[in-house]
């Protein structure tokens, strides 16, 4: 789940975080207000949930109270679009308005999971700011990295090398040193999968601010934290998706028009992988998680049924112990009794209760193909889009 820079500033502060004096808008005078309290230079930054905001126009630098209402009025309600958000862009809603840092030196550094590895990596360079992958590509800036091992204090000899060798030194490099482990912390206890730093910023001071902050936290954790989850922004989330989110099902819209459903991320992806060998093209990524129950499954096939791009329906389930197959076929028959909307089914149906869920199929009317395998499914799924192109 992404959340605002705003969000993450304000997660992390506990942790030894140290961020601009700021305040968030949602009107454009609000924005000059903050401003007027702040006192001196700001920054009016669009909150989206896509990076590139700077190259983009999303974040105006302002004297005054007034410039910065002025720079509310040019962002709050208008499509800001990046490299990361797709041609449509996105709306901003809201601003965030905080004091402008200067002096500084400027540093990059992240947490993100590893998933080769299992490991968080810390990910540094000697400079931040909006273009450090491309003064990368260009050899003209080394961004260093370092899997962080288990023993603590092996970690922090570690991390401590890893930071002298972006060229920190001193009380600067024994506060980054701090933060790093304070960041790890948060990083653990909040179930992230990145924060991101870029820039922080080491003032003539030198004191550490992070003037900005990118934070993802993992959805898979969020029953843990719902104080966490509660930071959703549903304006940024589609319709569909959150309907997903509130049924159990892991769910992201492609452009393709096969229907795809799974219980099972990696069995997902490699469905997926399956359809598009075949030549297909999926309409949809779906992970039925194990706690979903019928109704929570009706409503993702629902998902499928009402996209009118959708020309057949591809499902490949693995029944175990904490979701059997017959379940999968429970919530096909309820949706389908919904939705009137009849499409081509394929099916491939393994494990626990697979033969009575083929037989619930047949109870509830509907016309399946049953595969004894992912890639004859796969291509069945895909010659019955064909045919109805």
């Amino acid at each position: 789940m992404k959340i605002h820079e705003f969000q993450a500033k304000h997660l992390l502060a506990p942790y030894g975080l140290t961020v601009p004096e700021s305040g968030v808008a949602i009107r454009a005078e609000e924005a000059g207000e903050i401003a007027g309290r702040l006192g001196g230079a700001v920054m009016v930054k669009a909150q989206i949930h896509a990076g590139g905001r700077q190259r983009a126009g999303g974040v105006r630098p302002a004297e005054t109270p007034a410039d910065a209402e002025a720079a509310a009025v040019a962002l709050l309600g208008e499509a800001l679009v990046t490299d990361q958000t797709g041609p449509t862009g996105q709306i901003v809603r809201r601003v965030l308005v905080e004091a402008a840092v200067p002096g500084q030196r400027e540093l990059h550094l992240a947490l993100l999971v590893d998933s080769a590895a299992g490991e968080v990596m810390l990910i540094g360079s000697s400079r931040g700011g909006a273009d450090i992958e491309e003064q990368a590509a260009r050899g003209e800036l080394r961004i260093r990295e370092l899997r962080l091992g288990t023993g603590r204090e092996a970690r922090a000899q570690v991390v401590a090398a890893f930071l002298a060798g972006l060229g920190l030194e001193g009380a600067v490099h024994e506060r980054v040193c701090a933060l790093v482990d304070g960041l790890r912390r948060a990083f653990v206890e909040l179930d992230a999968s990145l924060i991101e730093l870029n820039p922080l910023a080491v003032t003539d001071a030198g004191t550490l601010v992070a003037l900005d902050v990118k934070m993802i936290l993992d959805d898979n954790a969020l029953f843990r934290h719902p104080e966490l989850a509660a930071l959703r922004d549903e304006d940024d989330t589609s319709a569909v998706e959150l309907q997903a989110q509130r049924h159990q099902l892991n769910y992201i819209q492609l452009d393709g028009d096969i229907g795809m459903v799974a219980n099972g991320a990696g069995l997902g992806l490699a469905t997926l992988d399956m359809l598009v060998a075949a030549n297909g093209r999926p309409a949809n990524f779906m992970d039925i998680r194990t706690t979903a129950k019928s109704l929570d499954i009706a409503h993702g096939f629902g998902l499928l049924l009402d996209n009118p791009a959708t020309r057949a329906i591809l499902i490949n389930v693995h029944g175990g112990g904490m979701q059997a197959c017959d379940t999968i076929a429970e919530g096909l028959g309820i949706a389908l009794r919904r939705t009137g909307r009849s499409l081509p089914l394929v099916v491939r149906l393994a494990g626990n209760n697979a033969d009575f869920a083929r037989s619930r199929l047949q109870n509830f009317g509907c016309a399946v193909i049953d595969c004894p395998d992912m890639w004859t499914a796969a291509s069945q799924a895909v010659a019955l889009a064909e045919r109805r192109a």
